[in-house]
């Protein structure tokens, strides 16, 4: 007897991964599955690495907008079309076994028919509106991030103004731009777009934790890799660059115990605020001419938008270095190239044009060989100066 096939249960279908940490999270997320996460205010760059992974939906056991101010992350999964769903409660990460399959319909969440958790689903006109209501919390946000500037230029005065901390290395930078990425907005873009001043003054380039990896993944080889060592990869850290880890204050570095077991020697650097201060502090301090940054923070929404009150120290750290920083952020959109591939097709058309023309009508072979040579240059070189 022929048994008939039961229809598929409605919803989104998926194996689920589950990390506290969203960052390490997308490491191993798989296109179409389903992310569980724990993300109070989810920032944009954690939203834009969870749509580079492809997945089939969100779940965040927090809530993705808690209205303490307009963070931008719950907007890029919205216009992505990838299903968010907050507030489904912590007790899922007890609940659910990662790589197991589950099923998600209207913010419910299912293993097979048994109902393991509710959320709230969001959508445009949802985030929307939490939009409009975090955007009356800015004025306490404000208050926090003055008071925790005012408490790291009192904590960090002797680092700013006579650079009292700053460790020896041996990688030279006196006199010579310095190269600066971070793993931050539009970092892939402003990388690819300047890579004819890199190719042209060879600065020192430095990876904050994963922005060594992107320096790797655009075919550069790190001269130095700053921060506490949680986003880069052990292949990075093995290259060969010199490494200097982001300690604290009192005297922690918990990257040193990882880099001891990769074998890598490394530097401590104790100071408070983030890892992209310490690149701009140090290279500053080693006598850089100028200093390119990609992928960092230069803007209050996107201090706020990190989520950390050392977030404080970076608008100090600009103030101090600001006669020799240059923001790459943006560069890609400043300027596109506007040679459409109709163009390119029609150069190409025309050279070989030339060509045909030039078979017909010669019948030397040595002859025809140095003109097709000369053509062939001369349609390769044109077509390189498009693009360069």
């Amino acid at each position: 007897m022929r048994r008939t096939r039961q229809p598929e249960l409605p919803g989104i279908h998926g194996v689920v991964r589950l990390d506290r940490r969203t960052k390490n999270l997308t490491k191993r997320l798989k296109p179409g599955e389903i992310a569980v996460i724990d993300h109070v205010d989810l920032d944009r760059v954690s939203a834009e690495a969870l749509v580079d992974c492809k997945v089939a939906a969100v779940i965040n056991v927090a809530d993705s907008i808690s209205g303490r101010y307009p963070n931008l992350g719950p907007e890029i999964l919205v216009e992505a079309g990838i299903p968010l769903v907050d507030g489904i409660g912590r007790e899922v990460f007890s609940t659910l076994h990662e790589g197991e399959k589950i099923r998600l319909h209207d913010g419910v969440l299912y293993r097979g028919e048994e109902v393991l958790a509710k959320g709230a689903s969001q959508d445009s006109e949802t985030v929307a509106e939490s939009m409009d209501d975090a955007r009356a919390g800015l004025s306490t946000q404000l208050e926090a991030f003055t008071a925790n500037t005012l408490e790291y230029l009192r904590r960090e005065r002797d680092l700013l103004l006579d650079g009292v901390g700053v460790p020896e290395i041996h990688t030279p930078m006196d006199g010579r731009h310095v190269l600066i990425v971070v793993r931050g907005y539009d970092y892939r873009d402003d990388l690819v777009a300047l890579r004819p001043y890199i190719r042209e003054y060879r600065p020192v380039l430095i990876g904050v934790d994963g922005g060594a990896d992107a320096l790797v993944e655009n075919g550069y080889a790190p001269d130095l890799i700053i921060g506490d060592m949680d986003s880069v990869t052990d292949d990075t850290l093995k290259s060969g660059a010199e490494v200097v880890v982001h300690a604290y204050r009192d005297g922690r570095a918990p990257g040193s115990d990882r880099l001891e077991r990769l074998g890598v020697q490394s530097i401590e650097f104790p100071a408070t605020g983030t890892s992209e201060d310490v690149a701009m502090l140090l290279a500053d301090s080693k006598g850089a001419s100028l200093i390119v940054a990609v992928g960092t923070h230069n803007s209050l929404v996107e201090f706020l938008d990190k989520g950390r009150s050392g977030m404080a120290s970076t608008f100090i750290t600009r103030l101090r270095v600001g006669a020799k920083l240059v923001d790459a952020k943006g560069v890609s959109r400043l300027y596109r190239s506007r040679v459409s591939t109709f163009q390119i097709i029609a150069l190409i058309t025309a050279g070989l044009f030339v060509l045909s023309v030039a078979m017909v009508s010669i019948d030397a072979h040595t002859i025809l060989w140095s003109i097709l040579k000369a053509r062939w240059n001369e349609i390769y070189f044109n077509v390189r100066e498009l693009f360069t």
